[in-house]
């Protein structure tokens, strides 16, 4: 596909998504695209980084997130060896605020400049193809239209929104102008569609920075004047740009589709044909991954007995089995378990729903829980005890802190830790063990090359984790 495009494309990756429909790999405090479903090194939010990382087409990109997501945003990004903008939102908005701000943090370097939009989510089986689409999107962009890119659907699917073409846009090889937006149909809809032509709406769009925000202010002007006092108003927080909160809150909750492009007359959208899935469903991941010749997909440690056109997820080192079963899904966790048949995989969300109501803990915490410094994982809970491992990476350091209902005994199994306790630092190396009594000031530190693990040791009256009192943290927490 001849590009015509020579400038560089600004890539800006979206990722505050929470995806509940992949409950329980996927929960609030570790969304699916911060999760290794498909690929089981990396996460789908590490492959859209490296995916925009080439330097001969795109430029350095920005990542807006979630205050909350900051530090795995970081970490994840370190692990893919990708540099980038990290902006935080103090809030969900739906992504016509992060468009907003995608597009004036853009303008600020150069008004022209052609913006990419991602989600972090996707997945995407042939990156050179994605990219010779982007470059020939950028040039219906650079004209002054927002572009997006359409892909040919493989089925009638109801879990896409759809794009009907309309006339060929001039001087922009196979793209069109978009003659309509289609809400998510049913099964009788997606074949009629198919059957006219119509494209699956990827959510990616494309648009120099100076015609969106000229959109923004024709169609949604209370959206761009947050959004902009947001920016204005924004901090750096460490190696983050923090915006204001208070601004940012006064933004409108919509999507850019309702906002800008379905009201918008320079919509174009050009065709592609690389392979594609939001992998928003169970279904879907077993959809994108490798099967065997009796078409099940297999993640950890599984065993299948007479099963067909299945997916057994297993995490951690427990043993998930399978017998007898066709055409089901299988997620298991260290904290939950849970099966459905692949055609009622999109209930999941309605699950988590009920799982919230009645507040199930599961519903939005992982038993594993990553911090700015590593992370912990509870192995056992009872009355006036909790046991935890701890991980800390190499220059990690927890806040300086104290407890009033428990005290602590750490055991290094791993590493060095450097222990403050009071006024006192101490080292403690494998198979040793320190004391910190109730109420006393203390802080962890890893001070080597290798990760710290230890076994910590809860007593006391109330060991919840809002029992934290922090003195000093270098985490701005």
């Amino acid at each position: 596909m001849a590009s015509g495009f020579s400038a560089l494309i600004h890539p800006v990756i979206l990722c505050g998504g929470s995806g509940t429909r992949l409950w329980p790999a996927s929960r609030e405090s570790m969304p699916k695209q911060f999760t290794p479903l498909v690929n089981a090194d990396s996460s789908t939010f590490q492959d859209t980084a490296r995916r925009v990382a080439d330097g001969t087409a795109f430029s350095r990109p920005t990542i807006i997130t979630s205050s909350d997501a900051r530090f795995i945003v970081a970490e994840q990004l370190l692990q893919a060896e990708v540099q980038a903008d990290i902006v935080l939102e103090p809030e969900r908005r739906d992504s016509a605020a992060a468009v907003a701000v995608a597009a004036l943090h853009a303008a600020r370097r150069d008004p022209e400049a052609v913006v990419l939009i991602l989600a972090a989510d996707h997945v995407i089986g042939d990156t050179a193809a994605f990219v010779d689409a982007a470059r020939a999107a950028a040039v219906g962009a650079q004209a002054g239209r927002i572009m997006t890119l359409g892909i040919e659907p493989t089925a009638p699917s109801t879990a896409y929104g759809y794009i009907r073409k309309g006339a060929s846009i001039d001087g922009v090889e196979g793209a069109y102008e978009v003659g309509r937006f289609v809400e998510k149909p049913n099964r009788h809809g997606a074949e009629s569609l198919i059957a006219d032509g119509a494209l699956w709406n990827s959510g990616y769009f494309l648009f120099r920075a100076d015609v969106m925000l000229a959109e923004l202010e024709t169609y949604a002007p209370e959206i761009l004047a947050a959004t902009r006092a947001a920016l204005d108003g924004a901090t750096t927080d460490l190696d983050f740009l923090r915006l204001d909160a208070t601004a940012f809150a006064s933004a409108p909750k919509t999507s850019i589709d309702y906002a800008v492009m379905e009201r918008t007359d320079r919509a174009g959208v050009l065709p592609v044909s690389f392979p594609w899935s939001d992998v928003g469903t169970w279904d879907a991941v077993w959809d994108v991954l490798p099967r065997d010749a009796l078409g099940n997909a297999v993640r950890g440690r599984v065993e299948l007995v007479e099963t067909r056109g299945s997916l057994v997820h297993s995490e951690g080192e427990h043993l998930t089995a399978v017998v007898g079963l066709d055409d089901v899904v299988v997620v298991s966790t260290p904290d939950a378990v849970l099966v459905t048949s692949k055609a009622k995989a999109g209930l999941v969300k309605e699950l988590v729903t009920q799982l919230r109501e009645k507040a199930h803990p599961e519903a939005d915490a992982h038993r594993r829980m990553f911090r700015p410094w590593g992370w912990y994982q509870r192995i056992d809970i009872g009355e006036r005890f909790q046991v935890k491992r701890i991980m800390v990476t190499p220059g990690g350091r927890l806040s300086l802190q104290k407890h009033f209902h428990r005290a602590e005994h750490w055991v290094v199994v791993r590493g060095t830790a450097e222990v403050t306790v009071d006024d006192r630092v101490v080292l403690v190396h494998e198979n040793e063990a320190v004391y910190l009594p109730i109420g006393s000031m203390h802080r962890l530190t890893n001070p080597g090359k290798i990760p710290l693990e230890l076994i910590e040791v809860q007593v006391g009256s109330y060991t919840g984790e809002d029992d934290i009192i922090r003195v000093e943290d270098i985490y701005g927490r």
